[in-house]
């Protein structure tokens, strides 16, 4: 009898138990064979991957965007119940505070950024990660149409269709041009890493072509005018880093044109950094003067050629101007991507800059799907469109009035569900309800007066005054991004016992408390080692302190202790050898 080869044996059981191909597939290639192996299914044009392809038992969680809200509720999301997918075209996050420390060679590009399957790979939670862009979302059938953005030379589809069960929105905004003509066409922009680094080129090619010996002075000078429109705090950065960039180490190596650089800043407003102390603003403002950047407020930029940027006066009668430029960076705000503005059309938020959610970060008419970042604003719910449930509510003896020690009871739900009232207490130096009933009255209020409804209204008709939009930084997207996942974690808890504030509109509790942003302080580098600092307790400082207490915050934020040893490499060789000047 012929003797049968190992491989025969093998072959001869699987050929008899086909149900064990998958685990032929496993030993083979572990052993380092190769197996092909495909299976036949329908084809309908796009590939779908459906919720339940990883586990059925699992809730499936898609991600869009990998940005510091994506990435924050990545890092902070610890329930292994939940299939998640990661959908985004960056494969990275990127800490996008340090961007103009990457235009002028201060720090590396791949300094500040960390791949996001480092960040993902050591958790307990199933996270899978595509590269593909989402092109559009169906809420109504819990799908998202993605489209991959590598060209590959394999025949396979490039679109793909993903189900879920939970859809996480995190895509960030894109730069607004505000439909400006030729600000698309002829301008930089500082949102990603691919534009500092064309940033960065630029500005060598710049001081290359402005060395060449056949130009007059006259094209000198136009080559080497830098413009930075919009007085935000990244274009204050920018600017003040290009200025340190230019006197301390390109000057060295272009002697001859120290005298034709010139930075202009263009701002629309009366004052650069409006968001910040008025005694940082005019600090910024004299600084800029004395290190001889060209600031110039009430400017609104009216159309953008490649040789030209032409300003309009916001006062003085609107005259129109022109200034000749060798590089422009555009750093004037945000705009809706295109995949949310569809989206927005689709469930009815539409005359909208942003998609609105909820204060517990949910999409108004979409359950389930959540909006957090730059892509989203909180849809803060007014005290005055609640106050007959608000009345009913505190009302428990049905008797038509309240007094004040029944609406006590419900205060602290109410100043839960409702920040604005607390807000209102707080700003008016109010300590009870009784100093608002007194207020609105105008007379000595005691326990034992009852309002009714009419006058219960006129009482809060103004607290719906303190409510503002929260700012589109990486500050708010980071703590979106941790709370939603702290929501997650708890979900099945927080079904059993919900701990959020009363449902004036309903029966029982709300699963969670609202979302509640808390303000650690915001940063102005403002060059020459000095910074401006303006912390919360109306705490200003600025100067060198400052700066120093600029770098410990920035390292200490940095996602991973790889990027953290980077960037303090890159600002200690910085101090030493000085900024990279090579434009790669």
């Amino acid at each position: 009898m012929e003797k049968m080869t190992a491989f025969q044996r093998f072959s001869r059981v699987f050929r008899d138990n086909s149900s064990l191909t998958k685990m032929l597939i496993v030993f083979t290639v572990s052993g380092g064979g190769l197996v092909a192996y495909s299976e036949a299914k329908p084809d309908n044009g796009m590939n779908a991957i459906t919720s339940t392809e990883a586990d059925g038992k699992k809730k499936r969680v898609v991600v869009l965007g990998t940005g510091w809200a994506g990435t924050s509720f990545l890092k902070n999301l610890k329930n292994s119940s939940y299939d998640v997918q990661v959908i985004s075209p960056r494969n990275y996050f990127a800490f996008t505070p340090l961007l103009p420390s990457v235009t002028c060679g201060t720090v590396e590009p791949r300094s500040i950024v960390e791949p996001i399957r480092n960040i993902v790979r050591k958790k307990n939670v199933d996270v899978r990660y595509w590269e593909a862009e989402c092109f559009k979302i169906d809420a109504d059938n819990k799908k998202v149409y993605c489209r991959s953005n590598l060209t590959t030379n394999l025949d396979g589809e490039e679109e793909f269709v993903v189900d879920y069960d939970y859809l996480v929105i995190s895509v960030g905004a894109r730069a607004n041009t505000f439909n400006i003509p030729g600000v698309a066409e002829n301008c930089h922009f500082l949102k990603e890493i691919e534009d500092a680094q064309r940033i960065r080129r630029t500005v060598i090619d710049c001081f290359e072509r402005a060395s060449l010996p056949t130009l007059t002075d006259e094209e000198r000078k136009k080559i080497l005018h830098f413009v930075v429109v919009g007085g935000g705090p990244t274009g204050v950065e920018f600017a003040a880093e290009l200025h340190d960039y230019v006197n301390e180490d390109l000057v060295k190596l272009y002697p001859k044109a120290k005298d034709s650089v010139k930075i202009t800043l263009l701002e629309a407003t009366d004052h650069i950094l409006n968001m910040f102390d008025k005694r940082i603003t005019a600090f910024a403002e004299e600084k800029f003067q004395r290190d001889g950047i060209d600031v110039k407020t009430g400017a609104m930029v009216v159309k953008v050629s490649d040789k030209e940027i032409s300003t309009k006066e916001v006062k003085n009668g609107g005259n129109v101007s022109s200034m000749p430029y060798g590089m422009a960076v555009w750093s004037t705000g945000i705009g809706t991507r295109p995949v949310i503005m569809d989206f927005m059309t689709q469930i009815g938020q539409t005359n909208r800059r942003a998609l609105a959610s909820d204060e517990w970060l949910r999409v108004e008419g979409c359950d389930s799907v959540y909006a957090l970042g730059d892509c989203a604003t909180i849809n803060q719910r007014k005290v005055v469109e609640d106050i007959c449930a608000i009345f009913r509510i505190a009302d428990k003896d049905n008797s038509g009035t309240l007094t004040v020690k029944e609406f006590q009871e419900v205060l602290d739900d109410i100043c839960e569900r409702y920040p604005q009232v607390g807000l209102y207490l707080k700003n008016r130096q109010m300590n009870s309800l009784v100093d608002l009933l007194k207020d609105s009255k105008g007379d000595v209020v005691k326990e034992s007066v009852e309002v009714d409804l009419e006058e219960f209204r006129l009482a809060l008709s103004q607290v719906d005054s303190q409510m503002k939009n929260l700012p589109a930084t990486a500050q708010v997207a980071a703590q979106q991004g941790s709370y939603l996942a702290d929501c997650f974690n708890r979900m099945e808890e927080c079904e059993k016992n919900p701990e959020g504030p009363l449902r004036f509109r309903g029966e029982g509790r709300h699963r969670f408390r609202p979302f509640r942003y808390k303000h650690f302080g915001q940063f102005a580098p403002l060059g020459g080692e000095q910074t401006a600092a303006q912390l919360p307790g109306d705490w200003v400082s600025i100067g060198q302190s400052s700066q120093w207490l600029w770098y410990s915050v920035y390292a200490s934020k940095l996602v991973s202790w790889r990027t953290r040893a980077l960037v303090i490499s890159d600002w200690g060789r910085r101090f030493i050898f000085g900024r990279d000047s090579s434009g790669i």
